[in-house]
């Protein structure tokens, strides 16, 4: 009899002791739903009003699911790392715009109008780990650019960042609403109804070259005037928002001529520097004129960081590989970083932005970007005003763009994150 009342004793006391628990854990799940975290620790909104999908591609109760299964983060620019994640296949996945829908796109970005036939390196998106990356919203963006100024400057990659943004926004506005002129130097998107504008400014170094122009194909015959920007930055004066690049055009493999002051004396007075030499130099140029002259409660001002090249596909291990030729999917391997991303160039930017007084916006495309060997131009691109022949489509080695992208494609991803940082 005692043995048993002393069972029932303990028997009573676990499930006491259970019970406990049980209310403990419940108060807890409860405290935790209900305090107010920062913005990057919201969790379990709806998949679909973050990620901008249809209402109707899944139901509501896919939509609770996914919340619950999701245990990332709502993107915050101070909180969110955009260089790690992963690219995710997605079958559904439709872009805002094509190179056929869009009539701002040049015929050099313009893969599928150019013959592509394989599309699924638009089904590709970038999922970071930890955070959840909105999707595009074009009517978003417009109202975070009305009544301004938005200013793309740099290169040819910068001038696919500005067609990608255009494209992502442009068919929401009526025809009689929206005009392009386009420049050599500077062309403008207006957008009447909002009184605003999209625009790219053409300076491949930012600072001031004797190619800016009149582009000179061997890089052996071009100088850099270093410390001056001026020529360039007093059309950047009064941009509400400024979005710079520049890099592949440092990537000549020799170094590059350097000047200090006038280019009537370049050809004897130029001195012969490394690319992240003279970078650093020009950038701090740069740099120096943005803080002096930009009003940082009135401009925004971001930096695009080094976009990839792709010319040797022994960096992904495909040694049969002819550049990024053929390829079809992204690189898998976590952290690849092929000898197309210079880390020097990238710790020069780090540097440099990082003693500005003015704040500066890092677009860190280049680690996502790095893992995209497949969704460059190749061979489906225009060389000196003229699509490829088939001639020179055979002869991919010489010919295949491994340097500009498709578009629609990964350059939309980069504004995926500009907007996301405004």
């Amino acid at each position: 009899m005692g043995i048993s009342l002393s069972s029932s004793i303990v028997i009573v006391f676990i499930f006491s002791l259970a019970f406990i628990i049980l209310l403990y854990t419940e108060r807890i799940n409860l405290v935790s739903s209900t305090t107010p975290f920062n913005s990057c620790a919201k969790r379990g909104r709806r998949f679909d009003s973050i990620q901008g999908d249809d209402v109707n591609a899944t139901t509501d109760d896919d939509n609770r699911l996914k919340s619950i299964l999701d245990d990332r983060f709502i993107f915050d620019p101070d909180e969110c790392n955009v260089s790690r994640g992963k690219w995710v296949y997605n079958r559904s996945f439709e872009p805002l715009y094509t190179d056929l829908s869009c009539p701002y796109l040049d015929r050099q970005v313009s893969c599928v109008k150019n013959g592509k036939n394989d599309t699924s390196y638009r089904k590709w998106e970038w999922e970071l780990d930890g955070c959840i990356l909105p999707r595009f919203d074009a009517r978003v963006a417009l109202e975070k650019i009305r009544g301004k100024r938005v200013m793309f400057v740099g290169d040819s990659l910068q001038r696919g960042q500005w067609q990608s943004f255009v494209c992502l926004v442009e068919f929401l506005i009526p025809k009689d609403q929206k005009s392009m002129r386009r420049g050599k130097v500077h062309s403008v998107f207006n957008i009447k109804d909002h009184n605003a504008t999209i625009e790219f400014y053409w300076a491949p170094f930012l600072i001031e070259s004797n190619t800016d122009l009149k582009i000179i194909g061997d890089p052996k015959k071009r100088i850099l005037r270093v410390d001056s920007v001026e020529k360039h930055a007093k059309h950047w004066i009064g941009v509400d928002m400024l979005v710079f690049n520049t890099y592949v055009w440092w990537m000549t493999g020799s170094k590059l001529k350097s000047i200090w002051g006038s280019f009537e004396n370049g050809e004897d007075g130029y001195e012969e520097l490394d690319a992240p030499v003279a970078y650093r130099i020009a950038l701090r140029t740069w740099a120096n004129w943005v803080d002096s002259n930009i009003e940082r409660n009135k401009t925004r001002v971001f930096f695009t960081t080094m976009s990839p090249t792709h010319q040797r596909s022994a960096d992904w291990n495909n040694d049969g590989g002819i550049k990024c030729y053929n390829e079809t999917e992204p690189v898998k391997k976590k952290g690849h970083w092929g000898s197309g991303s210079d880390k020097r160039i990238m710790s020069v930017v780090r540097s440099v932005v990082g003693r500005m007084k003015v704040p500066v916006t890092l677009i860190n495309v280049t680690q996502l970007s790095e893992y995209r060997v497949e969704a460059h131009s190749s061979i489906y691109t225009e060389l000196g005003g003229k699509l490829l022949t088939d001639k020179q489509k055979a002869d991919p080695f010489k010919f295949a763009d491994c340097i500009h992208w498709c578009l629609p494609g990964v350059p939309d991803t980069w504004n995926r994150i500009l907007l996301a940082n405004l």
